[in-house]
């Protein structure tokens, strides 16, 4: 039997080794040996044996004959590996209890950026695999011929259902810009525009429970502190906002309380970086199509809309202006109080504007609701107050109103949070350029399309349609008259063939009002044409003259007075050409009124053009 004993400097290594290896017979790193029928040799970690097992075993395990049983060594190595064990698993538990806190404090980072990728490779697949199609298409057209219009017109509508998906999944400032999009029908084919009508109806819901803690935040109390009752689920719902019914505490007062999206301010810097990103790209493989000015007019409106207390400013100017105006039938609700995510407005509460079952049912005539909406929006336009840039139908609603016998409704504005400021001398370009394009003059509508926008004259039928809607042959004829089927196909086709490439260069170099009035023009002429008049839009040219001359007047009554005493003869000659020319416009429209009564009363069919 061979012995052990210990080695001399044990306190320093704390093993137990045989007399051969002492010996130097192997010359390996320290291992004990285990007695049983031979010898066994392992290696062994410098920390096997805890502290007090050392002193312990000299005395305890090590006998007289200096022989080590192979009991006492077996149950040894049992309590080492024990200990081992024991220690292999407080590490794993460890490193377990840090990785579990590093995901816990670094969860709302890493979910941020999986979020964030997420949504830019939805855009960027989207886009790679619209510009790769429309490539293909566009190469192919070139050979094809006969066919190429409806390969073009396949294409649009591929490149539009891929693009809804992507603003539906990302929703945020995605969804605006998709409404925007779809109002555009002067500028982007049929195919796009009419895809993107269902983002008008898709909007997001955010929780109850991330508004109230908004409301925490940006109040610094809860929003049990404010209302006595909160209902949980909107009444309505925005691309940037939702409404929710309330009564405030204290007061019973219901309200409407209209609360941004939380999830706006972690997403918007990242989207409109994505969205200026796109239309740079579509830039870089379509020079031709350079879109660039919407991300600009983006970037530029977008802050100014996610500022609710701007938006109550607004509205209170708004309310204010037209409560001066009784004859106009518009009714701003009153704003309580605003942050900048929140705004508790007066409830005031209407159905949309193309709810024709609701109009006839309620005897509410449709003409009468078109004229109306005419005067309110010309009004913003040539009055002395700010223009709501965003008339779409789901900020303007309509109400019976028993009270007033003429018109005997009221028509309600919302939203106001994307406002612009006219500089009176643009109003009154602009004014002169209608004027002329009622009067069919060409030689003034192209005078004044330069004065507004820097028009040239290779630009100007381009231009004049743009502002109409209508095909230049009636432009330069009769521009008082309803659109038919056979004009829409001719614009249609007119897009197809290069007059859309000539349009979006032409609107990236005018003024970005001038973007802006043109959007609110085109918006109030689809509200028209969703009612479904008798009319059609000679009433409201005839409105759109009246608020053209009357600025007119007011600049040549400016002009005069500058220039001395009204009773000069060279000032009263002037005076007098200026009030007649007013008054003619006026005379006409009044008459024709009278007229469209009579035919209405009569039950004549009604005229569609003068």
């Amino acid at each position: 039997m061979r012995t052990l004993r210990p080695v001399a400097d044990f306190r320093k290594s704390g093993f137990w080794i045989c007399d051969r290896c002492l010996q130097g017979q192997r010359k390996s790193p320290p291992l004990y040996a285990t007695y049983a029928t031979k010898v066994t040799l392992r290696p062994v970690p410098n920390t096997f044996f805890p502290a007090q097992l050392r002193t312990k075993s000299i005395s305890a395990q090590y006998s007289t004959s200096g022989a080590l049983t192979s009991n006492n060594y077996l149950a040894n190595r049992a309590a080492s590996e024990n200990s081992k064990a024991n220690r292999r698993n407080f590490v794993i538990i460890l490193v377990t209890l840090l990785s579990a806190g590093s995901i816990l404090a670094f969860s709302d980072s890493v979910k941020h950026s999986y979020a964030a990728a997420t949504r830019s490779l939805r855009v960027l697949i989207a886009l790679s695999q619209s510009v790769r199609d429309y490539q293909i298409t566009l190469k192919s057209n070139a050979d094809e011929g006969d066919g190429s219009k409806a390969l073009l017109k396949a294409c649009h509508k591929r490149c539009a259902e891929r693009t809804l998906k992507v603003l539906e999944a990302n929703g945020s400032i995605f969804i605006k810009l998709g409404q925007h999009l779809s109002s555009m029908n002067y500028l982007l084919p049929e195919e796009w525009t009419t895809t993107f009508i269902p983002l008008q109806d898709h909007c997001p819901v955010s929780s109850y429970e991330s508004i109230a803690e908004m409301v925490l935040k940006d109040t610094g109390s809860p929003i049990e502190d404010h209302f006595e009752e909160f209902e949980k689920e909107p009444i309505g719902a925005a691309s940037l906002a939702q409404v929710h019914l309330a009564t405030i505490k204290g007061t019973s007062r219901k309200v409407a309380v209209k609360v941004q999206h939380p999830a706006l301010e972690e997403w918007v810097p990242l989207d409109l970086t994505l969205t200026r990103f796109t239309f740079t790209t579509l830039k870089r493989f379509f020079p031709e199509y350079d879109l660039e000015w919407l991300s600009s007019e983006m970037e530029a409106s977008l802050p100014q809309e996610l500022d609710f207390a701007l938006e109550g400013k607004n509205a209170l100017r708004t309310r204010h202006y037209f409560m001066g105006l009784p004859n106009l039938p518009l009714v701003v609700p009153d704003v309580v109080w605003g942050r900048r995510r929140i705004l508790v407005m007066e409830n005031v509460s209407g159905h949309r504007t193309d709810d024709l079952e609701y109009l006839d049912s309620n005897g509410i005539d449709r003409d009468e609701v078109s004229a109306a909406l005419a005067r309110i929006f010309n009004e913003m336009i040539f009055g002395d107050t700010a223009l709501h840039c965003d008339p779409h139908g789901g900020n303007i609603a309509i109400r019976k109103n028993n009270v007033r016998r003429k018109p005997n409704f009221d028509i309600i504005l919302y939203d106001h949070g994307l406002y612009r400021d006219i500089p009176k001398q643009l109003r009154r370009n602009y004014a002169k350029l209608w004027l002329a394009v009622i009067d069919a003059d060409e030689k003034n509508m192209r005078k004044y399309s330069y004065e507004v926008a820097g028009i040239t004259d290779d630009q100007f039928p381009l231009f004049a349609s743009a502002i109409t809607g209508r095909d230049y042959t009636a432009v330069a004829s009769s521009v008082v008259s309803s659109r038919s089927d056979a004009e829409k196909e001719v614009i249609s086709e007119a897009m197809g063939e290069g007059m859309l490439q000539q349009l979006v260069q032409m609107l990236g170099r005018v003024p970005r009002i001038i973007l802006l009035i043109l959007k609110t023009n085109d918006l109030t002429r689809s509200l028209d044409e969703n009612l479904h008049t008798r009319e059609g839009p000679v009433r409201n040219f005839m409105i759109l003259a009246r608020y053209c001359s009357k600025t007119v007047f007011e600049e040549q009554m400016e002009s005069i007075a500058q220039s001395g005493s009204k009773l000069w003869p060279h000032n009263l000659f002037r005076l007098i050409a200026a009030w007649s020319s007013f008054m003619r416009v006026e005379l006409k429209l009044s008459l024709y009124e009278c007229y469209v009564s009579f035919r209405r009363f009569a039950r004549l069919t009604p005229i569609a053009s003068l």
